[in-house]
């Protein structure tokens, strides 16, 4: 009988946490279940406590981890099924070992924090510290941040003040905090406090009317599949698509195409551009196109004149590993291997920003592409923007969750620095995003069309957007030292009681 026990035991420390994981992952658009999530890292804290040493803490934060980084981010397939016959084999790998890694930061949260106390505080603090170093080690990768599991609700509108990794210490601390209450007698009536996060998170966010007085853009959808979009016998379908909304009846200010909405790349596309210009009439034309300048290619953003010269150029700088280029690129090249969305194994060269270019009738813009708008620390520029500008190409996302996730931290990053954002997609979902994050106008994923709107009103600038990460990563440095001497003074008070 002892085996079969011995047997139980070790598919239970496995499959529970992995499947805690996999639900607090619900919360992530689109099912956007946040009390769930909030449970679910309930459930992680009662695993925490239950760990016999910090090695099994460890092993126990991975396997969460892993369950919910399997679930929120299972779209990371889809790019490797757009040429199935090529990348198809590398899906399952690239879902396992992107979850496995990310799921590390979350190991070493357990790990640290038994070893320094078991608090709650403690455990709370060390995720949050794990969730703040996912964003920047490795040119980091905040992709499905748990926090993201309130976008709908009023605590999200709290990211203009301690930005989302302060929203994922609020969350840590009240499922820690609730798995101490479920386990407390009701003597501790301090801890009903624990009830104002989890009612706010069943609330729906607060319908605050923000003004559109600003110029009107024309957002361009033209809904080109992966598997089509570089084809030769659709390239031509597309771009004429995007002419055609172009045209179209209306006095724009401006008119925005996607990321990567040119065929040609700059300097071979000017006939195109001229054509541009053209139709747009009175419009200025922002596009995305890919640049050849020498040896070297750059994802872009290029702003038109009436004549359709290039006025200014934004280039990409935080590039997607393994999509946009490869780490040691020129070595592995001669491997075989190459980025997704690169045309060679050394893929794109990196541009200089975050920088703001100016926009008549507006201001400063700050553009960003595609994957630039997941980090918080990408909206902090020399100028205060009056816009954020992002083109996108999420037909690499699939159809499910990834666009989805994608529009939430759009929305996110619109909060925390209380400035409006216009985000134009090829297959969606363009939308125009207030400075609250609310979804004001939008063009549905997978459909072909286009949208002119007014822009938002800005809100002033946030204490997030004047401070940005450094001062809440030092607080919780502070506090998960406040914590340690707290739990060394139980710890001490216990043993002379003993004694």
């Amino acid at each position: 009988m002892r085996a079969p026990l011995v047997m139980t035991a070790i598919t239970g420390r496995f499959w529970a946490p992995l499947l805690c994981g996999a639900l607090a992952g619900l919360g992530q658009a689109p099912i956007n279940w946040g009390v769930i999530t909030l449970v679910g890292f309930v459930c992680a804290y009662h695993l925490f406590q239950a760990a016999t040493d910090a090695n099994s803490a460890l092993r126990l934060g991975w396997v969460f981890g892993l369950g919910y980084f399997a679930v929120s981010l299972h779209w990371i397939v889809e790019p490797f099924l757009v040429d199935v016959a090529a990348t198809g084999w590398m899906a399952p790998f690239a879902l396992f070992f992107l979850a496995a890694g990310l799921a590390v930061f979350w190991a070493a949260a357990g790990w640290l924090a038994f070893r320094l106390g078991r608090d709650v505080v403690l455990w709370a603090c060390c995720m949050a510290l794990a969730e703040l170093a996912r964003a920047y080690v490795f040119t980091g990768f905040p992709w499905a941040m748990p926090s993201y599991a309130w976008i709908n609700s009023p605590i999200v509108l709290g990211a203009a003040w301690i930005g989302p990794h302060g929203l994922n210490t609020v969350l840590f601390l009240a499922a820690g905090g609730l798995a101490v209450f479920l386990g407390t007698p009701l003597r501790r009536p301090r801890l009903w406090v624990l009830l104002i996060p989890i009612t706010l998170s069943f609330a729906p966010a607060p319908r605050l009317e923000m003004p559109q007085d600003g110029p009107t853009i024309r957002l361009v959808q033209p809904n080109a599949p992966q598997h089509q979009k570089w084809d030769r016998d659709f390239v031509e379908v597309f771009y004429q698509r995007q002419l055609d909304f172009t045209a179209q009846a209306g006095d724009p200010n401006f008119v925005i195409w996607p990321e990567s909405a040119v065929v040609d790349p700059i300097p071979y596309a000017d006939g195109r551009l001229r054509e541009m210009a053209s139709l747009a009439g009175n419009a200025q034309v922002v596009t995305g196109i890919q640049r050849i300048d020498g040896a070297l290619s750059y994802n872009s953003l290029v702003t038109l004149s009436p004549t359709g010269d290039v006025e200014q150029i934004y280039d990409k700088r935080h590039l997607v590993p393994f999509g946009e280029y490869i780490p040691l690129g020129s070595w592995l090249s001669g491997l075989g291997l190459k980025g997704l969305a690169a045309s060679d194994g050394a893929g794109f060269a990196r541009g200089i920003g975050p920088h703001a270019i100016a926009l008549d009738g507006i201001g400063a813009v700050l553009p960003l592409i595609c994957y630039e708008v997941v980090f918080p620390q990408n909206m902090r520029s020399t100028t205060r923007p009056r816009l954020l500008l992002q083109l996108t190409n999420d037909a690499w996302f699939g159809e499910f969750s990834g666009p989805y996730q994608h529009l939430a931290q759009a929305r996110m990053r619109a909060i925390e620095t209380g400035v409006p954002m216009i985000r134009v997609a090829n297959t969606g979902v363009s939308a125009v995003i207030d400075a609250r994050g609310r979804v004001v106008a939008s063009i549905p994923l997978g459909q072909a069309g286009y949208l002119d709107t007014k822009l938002p009103s800005e809100r002033p600038e946030t204490l997030y957007a004047k401070l940005g990460d450094r001062p809440f990563g030092a607080i919780i440095v502070v506090l998960t030292l406040l914590a340690v001497l707290r739990a060394r003074r139980k710890t001490v008070d216990g043993s002379v009681r003993q004694t």
